[in-house]
């Protein structure tokens, strides 16, 4: 997925089991941050840091997704864990995942591994990526404050 690039209209299933469509975000800007696991350490922290600072980032008019292949129950739980505010989508088939290419071989401590590249879209009103944060560019425990400074210039 490149800048420009339209969403899909099927993003997936909620933790509550819901569809989500790219349509019922029409007209609203859309952080859609891709992240490996639920409870884990640095995915934990990405969350928490845009749970923090939630408010900051819907009055720049933005709502906040999660996706990550983990089940609606792991989310469920994961969002119960840590007060999240926002939908975390459940992509166990990778069918998001694939379809935006953050599926991939990751280098950890010299070891190659392939799986979810932790990465961040901000979607414009029409449903279209208008910035990208790769892996190697986010910092989990400070990542909304790196959305706020790109969309803020």
């Amino acid at each position: 997925m490149n800048i420009g690039d339209k969403l899909p209209e099927v993003l997936g299933i909620d933790q509550n089991g819901q569809e989500v469509r790219t349509s019922e975000y029409a007209g609203r800007k859309v952080i859609l941050y891709f992240y490996p696991k639920d409870q884990t350490p640095g995915c934990t922290a990405e969350a928490c840091s845009l749970r923090d600072h939630y408010s900051d980032l819907t009055q720049l008019g933005y709502e906040v997704i999660g996706v990550s292949a983990d089940s609606v129950e792991s989310h469920q739980k994961f969002i119960e864990a840590h007060q999240l505010p926002f939908r975390l989508i459940a992509d166990t088939e990778k069918t998001l995942i694939n379809a935006m290419g953050v599926w991939g071989e990751k280098n950890r401590y010299g070891k190659i591994t392939i799986g979810l590249l932790r990465t961040t879209f901000l979607i414009d009103e029409e449903g279209k990526v208008e910035s990208i944060f790769t892996p190697g560019q986010i910092r989990t425990k400070e990542h909304a404050a790196q959305i706020i400074k790109r969309v803020n210039g």
